[in-house]
């Protein structure tokens, strides 16, 4: 859509949208949930098993379904701003980095993102394609983000903070949805239904589809990276006697596109060609309440992408796993938990003579099991030990133990410390990257590259002092070894990746929210952190620790939510983000606003602006191909039937 016509629809939209009509309202959520409620939610990435927010012994964060609503969030990487304890940064209309306590670049590979317990990380380099990853936000739960190793329950990779993205039972998305939203840098739009079988049981179906326009480089030049997809999927849930069972599956195709290094300098107009992404996945959970407190889950996924990049390269890759988990009965002081997980992949890659995975077909296998003790040594103390064994085709079998302590002095208080040992085991990109696609080479693999290593210690507060007030403060000192590096081979023609690099990451990170009016919250979160990387005694690479992530040392978040009546939102977020090192990015603050409106029961509209009073900002890379995000406005309607 040209941009002349579609900012004359946004100011046509926003007028229908002040001079409305009154209607009924349903009761505001911020009056429905209290700070209390909010303590209770139940979490289950910390311990595998449900335990409430205030009880989990990690540095923990939850975005509500409300919390994305009041955002206007349109995707899952721009939800993901809501939690304080993770770096997202925007390289592209379609491309993020994210990450938590350092090491964020756009292949970064120390976080883990599962969606509805599907693991998305992908075996290529050991990170997240956030171009692929999407869900109906309405549809969320919550999303539960943890700072921090959690390699004991989930594997390598959890090493730096896990992402995980709940969505709702069937049962509760019943009727229809239609949300559109049009605005000067995007249009969407989501239909969904759901119902119930006649045997028992509900379902839902949905569709949606987005696209949006080119960024603008620094000079006010349009990068030819606009991108569109869409998206279908389902889900059902039976629950009958103690068994629950789910299936759902998705679908998608899209594409985006690859503006060409060197455009600006040259002045010149062509084109790589556009990334084309495709996929489908289909999962299948089963889950049984035992006698005595205990519970076993199966689940079984398999997940299929294909992502093409030319002029480089063409992947497709399938995985199939199976995991096995069981909370025995409490006995004594323990409360004792285990599992297993199988992991298959069939990666193939059409190489070119730019770039090439050599080999071009690989098969891998991940096999795991773990064991996780919770003993409760005093009523108001509880000491979690626990370890995984993991092997892998690259490296063996790798050690992931893991200890916690938390004491609860009184119910809104609680203390805890951890001591962590997590592992990234290396992926394709680590071992089978050669550059150009034949010899002779100036990338030549890395045949002896290891795990990286991170031995992570924690001490943390949580706690509700008064009923208007919670926070949570955690202090963290993580030591890595066996980063990777990039070595100069002996023929000094050519270089190889290695694990020549080590260093530590100390900071803190704390977030809190008060709400002084029943109408009216405020939250505020803030990080700190001080990395220290480095090469070895003997390195011969000069920049490759700097490369390793580009953080900053600070970053915080002010978010203010307010009723303004029973049918009126106003909504403000305030997010300052320190200078980025290498390559240089300057600190910016960004300003966005929504205003909503519940016409009616079964209709709300809203207008969210981002970027208020920044004409536009840098968030990641390097001049002076890289994108600038500008003030934008974005109106959503949303019908429910």
């Amino acid at each position: 859509m040209p941009r002349e016509r579609l900012n004359k629809s946004v100011v046509l939209a926003a007028l229908a949208f002040a001079c409305g009509y009154g209607g009924d309202s349903r009761a505001a959520d911020l009056v429905d949930l209290s700070l209390e409620q909010l303590a209770n939610i139940e979490v289950t990435s910390v311990s595998g098993r449900a335990e409430r927010l205030a009880d989990a012994p990690a540095s923990i964060y939850v975005i509500t379904n409300d919390d994305i609503r009041r955002s206007g969030a349109t995707s899952l990487p721009e939800a993901l701003r809501l939690a304080p304890n993770l770096q997202v940064a925007r390289s592209s209309s379609s491309g993020y980095a994210i990450s938590a306590r350092g090491f964020n670049n756009s292949a970064g590979n120390k976080l883990l993102v599962l969606i509805d317990g599907r693991s998305v990380y992908t075996p290529l380099f050991s990170g997240v394609f956030w171009d692929v990853q999407d869900v109906v936000l309405q549809d969320v739960e919550r999303i539960e983000v943890i700072s921090g190793p959690a390699g004991t329950l989930w594997g390598t990779n959890a090493v730096n903070g896990v992402i995980n993205v709940i969505t709702r039972p069937a049962a509760k998305t019943q009727g229809a949805l239609a949300s559109a939203g049009i605005g000067n840098r995007e249009i969407d739009g989501v239909l969904r239904y759901g119902g119930s079988f006649a045997s028992g049981g509900h379902y839902r179906v949905y569709g949606k589809y987005f696209e949006w326009n080119n960024s603008v480089l620094a000079n006010g030049a349009e990068r030819d990276d606009a991108w569109h997809k869409g998206q279908a999927g389902f889900r059902a849930d039976w629950e009958r006697a103690g068994d629950q069972v789910t299936v759902l599956g998705n679908a998608y195709r899209g594409a985006e596109g690859q503006p060409p290094p060197g455009t600006i300098s040259t002045g010149a107009r062509f084109t790589l060609g556009d990334i084309a992404i495709a996929g489908a996945n289909l999962s299948g959970r089963w889950a049984r309440s035992l006698e005595g407190g205990g519970n076993l889950a199966l689940q079984a996924y398999y997940d299929r992408t294909e992502r093409s990049v030319p002029p480089t390269f063409t992947q497709t890759l399938d995985i199939f796993d199976l995991q096995f988990q069981h909370g025995l009965q409490p006995f004594g002081a323990h409360s004792l938990t285990w599992g297993a997980e199988y992991r298959y992949a069939m990666d193939e890659v059409t190489n070119s003579t730019f770039f090439a995975f050599l080999p071009g077909e690989v098969n891998q296998a991940w096999a795991s099991l773990f064991v996780q003790d919770e003993i409760a040594l005093r009523d108001d103390l509880r000491f979690t030990v626990g370890a995984r064994l993991e092997r892998n085709d690259y490296t063996g079998t790798e050690f992931l133990p893991s200890m916690r302590l938390a004491w609860k002095p009184s119910a809104g208080h609680l203390l805890w410390a951890a001591a962590s040992r997590a592992v990234r085991s290396p992926s394709r990109l680590d071992r089978d990257t050669f550059v150009p696609g034949r010899p002779p080479f100036l990338l030549a693999g890395g045949p002896n590259v290891v795990s990286e290593v991170a031995n992570v210690y924690e001490v943390g507060y949580r706690g509700q002092p008064a009923g208007s007030l919670s926070y949570a403060v955690t202090a963290f000192r993580s030591v890595y070894d066996h980063l990777r590096s990039q070595e100069l081979a002996r023929s000094r023609t050519s270089v190889f990746f290695a694990n020549e690099a080590e260093g530590t990451v100390t900071g803190v990170e704390m977030w809190g929210t008060f709400q002084p009016l029943r109408n009216w919250r405020l939250s505020a979160g803030l990080v700190v952190q001080d990395p220290d990387l480095r090469r070895k005694p003997g390195s011969t690479d000069t920049v490759g620790p700097s490369a390793l992530g580009n953080d900053p040392n600070h970053q915080w978040l002010l978010r203010s939510s307010l009723d303004l009546t029973s049918r009126h939102e106003l909504d403000v977020t305030v997010r300052g983000i320190g200078r980025l090192p290498n390559p240089v990015v300057p600190s910016y603050t960004a300003v966005d606003a929504r205003l909503g409106w519940r016409v009616s029961r079964d209709f709300d509209a809203s207008l969210v602006f981002q970027n208020l009073f920044d004409p536009s900002h840098p968030e990641f890379a390097a001049l002076p191909t890289r994108s600038e995000f500008e003030r934008s406005i974005l109106l959503t309607l949303q019908w429910r039937i």
